[in-house]
């Protein structure tokens, strides 16, 4: 009887339960609220924030559908007695990304939820709204809703909803305010880069330096000594120049300012002290007693800057190798080859000024989509696409245009942009001349989506 009285109480008070659940947490993030939206729409990112990593280091991800957007997924396998087996996926986003702007002041990504916690119908609503005397903070209202139905164990399982629900949210909220931290702070939100698959590229470079206090000025005298040095030698090589200067940074350093500077050329072979030799990919150089780097690593780019040990590069002859595994065709030029593959791809209208700005740009934006990249091992690099035209009242009548690369190493095949078919405004010339420091257009990219390559740019 006592058991019987018992169940009926169980069943009364189950019925009685309600029959869905509620919980959120909110948390202000120090980000624009384009930069928080993009790392929760998509789940490129999800691993470095979630709390399934700290209940569970064993866990194992797998991206899915989509790499940005509604249909993104990614699921997990991990111990079935802590973050056991699930997957989310973006249901919806509010606004689209394209109208995510400073007039938007509130945005709402939801998250449909599989995994062996109770309930059905389980998602996470992302409610995100600026904050801030100056609107550039992002509040984020994480909550997390379920229904039940008539199942009365189902419904037990709310009096448990502040656990493993709630502990999800709450570290996980922890968690994206500290990933968030290590993005950079500027705003990419004119920006329209394209994925590009670049080829690899035979090149003549010379590595060099400036001080950024001579400014634009200095820049464009010591790339221009690079260039016609680097077109002597060519001529001297018996080797076709096939584009347009190559600017690969080494260091962006607050006083100075070291890069190569690379012309491409039409030949992977070179003959140099009477003999030919085949060029290669530069290589990072190995610390004494290192173990020699994996076959086919990407290891250093060619735009590892020479300058860095002078006397030992000089102590080499030509026809040998320097230190990075770069032909030495005389003591300040080498010949090498700019390693192809994926890269994210910005374009800058102006002068020389914005393009740093543009590189910034270029890497939030990979670090909130979650794409993979290590500009010590392959380096931001530029091309001057399009040079500067100036009338005879010295007026400017076309902006120089730089397409600005940073190499990924693991990235879907397209950007939401590119997948959207976005293009940037066509700036021709601009709008008021006289002003060769005012940039034409904010950094936006107008690269096809078909592969692109150092030398054909």
């Amino acid at each position: 009887m006592a058991l019987v009285i018992v169940a009926v109480l169980a069943v009364v008070v189950g019925i009685a339960m309600p029959g869905s659940g509620h919980v959120e947490r909110s948390l202000v993030i120090g980000k624009d609220i384009r930069q928080v939206y993009d790392v929760l729409n998509n789940f490129r990112r999800f691993p470095d924030y979630s709390e399934l990593n700290g209940s569970d280091p064993s866990i194992k991800y797998q991206l899915a559908g989509k790499a940005y957007g509604p249909g993104a997924e990614i699921d997990w396998t991990g111990d079935p007695k802590k973050a056991g087996d699930g997957k989310l996926t973006v249901a919806s986003a509010e606004p689209g990304f394209a109208s995510i702007n400073a007039a938007v002041n509130n945005a709402k990504i939801v998250w449909n939820l599989d995994n062996d916690w109770r309930g059905a119908d389980k998602h996470f609503t992302l409610d995100m709204s600026r904050e801030g005397r100056t609107h550039k903070l992002t509040r984020v209202n994480w909550a997390y809703d379920v229904q039940y139905g008539w199942n009365l164990i189902d419904r037990y399982s709310n009096l448990y909803i502040h656990g493993s629900p709630d502990a999800f949210i709450e570290y996980s909220l922890s968690g994206l305010q500290n990933m968030m931290a290590s993005v950079k702070n500027v705003d990419y939100s004119d920006l329209i880069p394209y994925i590009v698959q670049t080829k690899p590229t035979p090149v003549l470079m010379v590595s060099t330096q400036i001080e950024r206090k001579g400014g634009l000025d200095a820049l464009n005298e010591t790339t221009n000594d690079a260039v016609k040095l680097l077109t002597d030698t060519a001529k001297k090589l018996g080797v076709n120049v096939t584009g347009p200067r190559i600017l690969v940074v080494s260091n962006y350093g607050d006083q100075t300012f070291t890069f190569d500077i690379a012309l491409p050329i039409d030949s992977t072979t070179i003959t140099v002290a009477g003999q030919s030799h085949d060029l290669t990919a530069a290589a990072q150089p190995q610390l004494p007693n290192a173990a020699p780097a994996a076959a086919g690593s990407a290891a250093a780019p060619a735009s590892s800057s020479s300058a860095a040990a002078p006397a030992a590069v000089a102590a080499n002859t030509p026809g040998s190798n320097d230190k990075y595994g770069r032909l030495i065709i005389d003591q300040d030029v080498r010949a090498t080859m700019l390693a192809g593959g994926p890269a994210l791809k910005g374009e800058w209208n102006g002068t020389y000024a914005g393009v740093p700005q543009t590189r910034d740009e270029l890497e939030a934006y990979a670090q909130t989509h979650g794409y993979k990249y290590d500009t010590v091992v392959n380096r931001f690099y530029d091309i001057l696409a399009r040079p500067e035209k100036i009338d005879t009242d010295n007026n400017i009548t076309q902006y120089a245009r730089y397409d600005v690369y940073l190499p990924l190493s693991d990235a879907p095949e397209q950007t939401p942009e590119q997948e959207a078919g976005m293009q940037p405004p066509s700036l021709d010339a601009p709008a008021a001349s006289g002003s060769a420091a005012a940039p034409a257009s904010s950094s936006t990219a107008a690269a096809p989506a078909d592969s692109s390559s150092a030398a054909s740019n």
